[in-house]
């Protein structure tokens, strides 16, 4: 059995001692903590960081969001990754502006385009003080160690919520397993809560939770075209990600000149090998391609595979 009195306690204890200085820490702005947690999805806090404090100065209310042009969104997003989280943030902006303020419930967070259990959690008791248990990735590993795999994730982190300080006691328990409980090797010698811990006392600790099967791997091979023309580069929609620009890849009409280089690129499982020619093109170019100034590159939603693509070539 669990002392779950303990267990809150040592780490409201050890969060207050040893909690991370982060931005989306230092205000009670539930825009700005919805947007942190959105980003925070599958991204790591590190490169989180820079990613918020630019959106946030670009974008400081939901409605200067909802009046955005998606265009301007995807490029402020551009290296994230995961873009429809971007695209449900400007959906989720409109919905706030058409109610007249941020949603203030649990129930309410949670019908906000792109919000799920997780999230509607994190930001009625984070923002508001609502008692709702978090259960991220974090939450549950260290919850499968503590019960050595033998606890409902949802209702263990449920008991140790502290209902009077739920912010506190929710980002205590993501932390532990954001700096201490790692997914290998965890840092069981500074645990607060090790002698809690039933994984700790049997020794599991390192086969928990159990891994998850990941896809094979899928290798790829592709072509990207470097057109220059009167000051202007050739883009064409990008068919991995949707909004984005990519540089074009073969097609009729192309004429391949020089190899500028080559590089990697991976998006989940997919492992692509992508090499960067410079090229001319006769006649018409392909439906959807548009000539964009190269002065302008900046300011468009370009593909990370783009933006390595034009780092092979001269004068970019």
């Amino acid at each position: 059995m669990l002392d779950e009195v303990l267990i809150r306690r040592a780490l409201g204890r050890w969060y207050d001692r040893n909690k991370r200085s982060l931005p989306w820490r230092e205000t009670s702005d539930p825009y700005a903590i919805w947007i942190s947690e959105i980003m925070l999805q599958q991204t790591r806090v590190a490169a989180v960081i820079p990613y918020y404090e630019r959106f946030l100065k670009r974008f400081p209310n939901a409605a200067a969001l909802a009046q955005a042009s998606e265009e301007e969104v995807l490029t402020l997003w551009s290296g994230l990754g995961y873009y429809s989280r971007a695209r449900n943030l400007q959906k989720a902006s409109r919905q706030i502006i058409e109610r007249g303020s941020f949603p203030n419930t649990h129930a309410e967070i949670r019908d906000l385009a792109g919000v799920g259990d997780y999230t509607a959690a994190a930001v009625a008791s984070i923002a508001f003080g609502l008692p709702h248990a978090v259960v991220d990735g974090n939450v549950r590993r260290v919850i499968a160690r503590i019960t050595n795999g033998k606890g409902d994730p949802q209702a263990v982190a449920s008991l140790l919520l502290d209902h009077k300080n739920p912010s506190r006691s929710n980002q205590a328990l993501m932390e532990l397993g954001a700096v201490v409980c790692l997914p290998r090797d965890p840092h069981c010698e500074n645990c607060p809560i090790a002698i809690h811990c039933e994984a700790s006392k049997a020794g599991t600790q390192n086969d928990l939770p159990g891994k998850r099967v990941k896809p094979a791997t899928v290798y790829l091979k592709r072509t990207q075209l470097v057109i220059r023309r009167k000051g202007k580069i050739l883009l064409a929609p990008s068919d991995r990600v949707k909004g984005f620009w990519d540089l074009p890849e073969l097609f009729e009409g192309a004429r391949i000149g020089a190899s500028l280089g080559s590089f990697r690129h991976t998006i989940t499982h997919y492992n692509y090998r992508f090499t960067v020619h410079e090229a001319v093109v006769a006649g018409s170019i392909p439906e959807g391609c548009r000539w964009f100034r190269s002065k302008d590159i900046g300011e468009i939603p370009l593909s990370t595979a783009a933006k390595k693509g034009l780092l092979c070539s001269i004068g970019v």
